[in-house]
């Protein structure tokens, strides 16, 4: 499958103030899903079509891991203009040993997934990353994983990449994860563990999980290749041994994450902005924010298959204190809402935004001061104070999401400049072309 490819992106761009909008940008797909789909066809029997699929840095360096490991990916287009559909012919929970190690860049969900769907593989491999994965831990996975009997060898400093996996199979049984960090570290255990020797029981150490619908996620993906994990206690998952994921035709829906900014961006300049393909019942937990926008006095029409998000006719509403534990990925956003609000917000529970492509809670903290805002950060928390705002010049720090954030205050603000720009690669390659049409 060829690499994505785009022309050199700009070291800097200045945000052009506008509003009220009037927008309907193509969200691209999932990533969560993209990637859990992408090894769920690997582990699958045959081929599988999967329709919508995000391409992005995040994909493509899982897509160019399962390849080097035997797994075969092929493109096809129904015609000209039409999104390419990706077929993925699977070795039926087997993966051969590539020569190197695998470099999984800074994608989270590429390196823990495949620490543990990579027990199963018929030789040792190595997994690594760039200097920033090697800064974000990943002993807690290891550690779950060693107790249901596999054996793994973290090789970086403080408890993080390169992690060599012995491979041969997942023997089972019950273990204690640590979920207090990183709800990826539970999804990767599930993901493999329909192919482990014995039924797997996995319990949170101190009964906490952060992200927990993220899991769900997981067990809805799971349920539509063809295997079943289920919640037995509220602390306590269980995945009978024996399960064989099935190849299936697979449609993506929109990225929830991505789609944070433009309803965010109606928000914060007004009009509306309708996306696409949006389902009611789904569980990708970023859409959460719709109901914070609403109670902040958005409009939020909710069809079918879209949703549209309409400006306030007066200030947005202060919610006060929130609690973001389930949704983290949509804080950025939503933090840079907030300093559009009429009086100060608290947003608490989100320790794990400073194990992410950065520490972002202390990235927001400096970069909405940069604005005038009034921002503190604390260990698991973000307080932000609105205050009058000016230009400034945002670093970004090979973020994607503070890129796409700090740009929403750019319409409103005149003088906002996003450094490096190009970073947004990672999830939404088409960002900035998205966002100047709204």
């Amino acid at each position: 499958m060829p690499d994505k490819s785009s022309a050199t992106p700009p070291e800097r761009l200045t945000i052009a103030p506008r509003g009220p909008l009037n927008g309907h940008p193509v969200v691209p797909g999932s990533k969560s899903i993209t990637n859990r789909v992408l090894l769920l066809a690997a582990l699958a029997g045959g081929e599988s079509r999967l329709r919508g699929g995000l391409d992005s840095d995040d994909t493509v360096v899982m897509r160019q891991a399962l390849e080097s490991m035997g797994i075969g990916l092929r493109t096809e287009s129904a015609g000209p203009g039409d999104l390419e559909d990706w077929l993925v012919t699977g070795r039926g929970g087997q993966f051969k040993a590539p020569p190197n190690a695998l470099d999984c860049g800074n994608s989270g969900t590429t390196v823990r997934f495949l620490t543990a769907a990579l027990t199963l593989a018929e030789a040792p491999i190595v997994i690594d990353g760039n200097a920033r994965m090697r800064e974000r831990p990943i002993s807690d996975l290891v550690n779950a994983l060693r107790g249901l009997g596999a054996e793994l060898t973290v090789e970086g400093q403080d408890e993080c990449p390169p992690v060599r996996i012995d491979g041969g199979g997942l023997p089972g049984g019950a273990a204690l994860i640590d979920g207090s960090r990183s709800s990826q570290y539970v999804s990767a255990v599930l993901q493999a563990a329909p192919y482990a020797a014995q039924d797997v029981e996995l319990g949170f150490k101190d009964s906490v999980v952060v992200s927990r619908p993220y899991i769900d996620l997981t067990i809805e993906v799971m349920e539509a290749f063809g295997a079943r994990a289920s919640w037995i206690a509220e602390d306590r998952l269980r995945v009978v041994s024996g399960q064989v994921y099935q190849p299936r035709d697979y449609t993506i829906e929109p990225d929830a994450s991505s789609a944070a900014y433009p309803f965010a961006a109606a928000a914060i300049a007004g009009g509306q902005v309708t996306v696409d393909g949006v389902r009611a019942n789904s569980l990708q937990a970023d859409f959460k924010i719709l109901g914070l926008l609403e109670r902040m006095g958005c409009g939020v029409e909710r069809n079918r298959d879209a949703v549209t998000v309409t400006g306030p006719n007066n200030s947005l509403k202060s919610l006060g204190e929130i609690d973001m534990n389930d949704f983290p990925d949509a804080v950025l956003a939503y933090a840079v809402v907030c300093a559009f609000a009429d009086a100060p917000t608290t947003i608490t529970n989100i320790y794990n935004l400073r194990i992410k492509e950065t520490d972002r809670l202390h990235a927001l903290e400096t970069e909405l001061r940069k604005l005038g805002v009034g921002a503190e950060a604390g260990h698991d928390w973000l307080r932000i104070e609105p205050r009058p705002m000016h230009g400034a010049e945002i670093e970004t720090y090979d973020d994607h999401r503070i890129a796409m954030s700090f740009a929403l205050a750019g319409l409103r603000i005149p003088g906002v400049v996003i450094l490096d720009p190009g970073c947004v690669s990672k999830t939404w390659p088409g960002y900035f072309e998205a966002f100047a049409s709204l």
